[in-house]
């Protein structure tokens, strides 16, 4: 997959050469590829915003040298999906994240300043997304954010295929607690369960700890969820120890 970003800030993006998506680049999985507005700027200062109207304060990056970028990039990968990284985009989420991973290639814009020009969004920006309700300095981290989230979802990016399966969110759950060696840390035991071998006794803990998990931390995201007849058992049962 590759994502094509629109920053004033490309430098950036190094950061992703760790980690899975650093991985995931090593195996030609994901290609990275950065555009800087200033490159596509006429003036000697590269200027690429300027005051808003209406006044205020702040400034608005323009129109025209975002608008040359993305005629850059179309003219060599031609149209792929915009996604403007805003504060008043859609949450993004873990449906999203599958979603995107579905396409081959996507361009990024990462907004600056007080905003975007208006008029760029309304003629070329196919989807806006947030990371969360909070104000960032721009929007390089929020795509980092995107790309890591895909990035998960693409096959063979993970050493283990059932790893992205287990995640939280991929099911509609948190997940559930995890445990490791030594089996007692500081007079604290590995649930029995886990040790005994058994797979499914295994598996119905686990989704009865995750839908406990969900219920305490996250309560909305079981009141948007149909419950099975098992995960309502499970829930109601309060023979199990945790």
């Amino acid at each position: 997959m590759r994502f094509d970003i629109i920053s004033l800030f490309p430098q950036m993006f190094d950061a992703l050469d760790f980690g899975i998506p650093g991985r995931a680049q090593k195996k030609d999985l994901l290609k990275l590829c950065c555009w800087n507005p200033r490159d596509y700027t006429s003036d000697a200062h590269r200027t690429v915003d300027d005051r808003p109207y209406g006044g205020g304060p702040g400034m608005v990056m323009m129109y025209q040298p975002l608008a040359d970028t993305l005629s850059a990039i179309r003219a060599q990968q031609g149209h792929a999906p915009v996604v403007c990284l805003s504060p008043q985009g859609r949450r993004l989420d873990q449906k999203m994240a599958q979603r995107f991973a579905q396409q081959t290639n996507m361009v990024l814009l990462c907004g600056r300043y007080e905003g975007i020009d208006e008029r760029f969004i309304q003629h070329f920006v196919d989807e806006e997304v947030s990371i969360g309700d909070y104000v960032l300095s721009g929007g390089e981290l929020p795509a980092m954010t995107l790309i890591d989230a895909v990035t998960r979802m693409l096959p063979q990016a993970l050493g283990d295929a059932e790893s992205a399966e287990q995640d939280s969110f991929m099911n509609g759950l948190l997940d559930c607690p995890h445990y490791t060696r030594p089996e007692i840390v500081a007079d604290s035991a590995v649930p029995p369960v886990l040790l005994g071998g058994h797979h499914e006794k295994i598996a119905r803990w686990r989704l009865q700890q995750a839908l406990r998990r969900t219920q305490k931390r996250r309560l909305d995201l079981l009141q948007h969820r149909q419950l099975s007849e098992l995960e309502q058992e499970l829930l109601n049962d309060q023979s199990t120890a945790d």
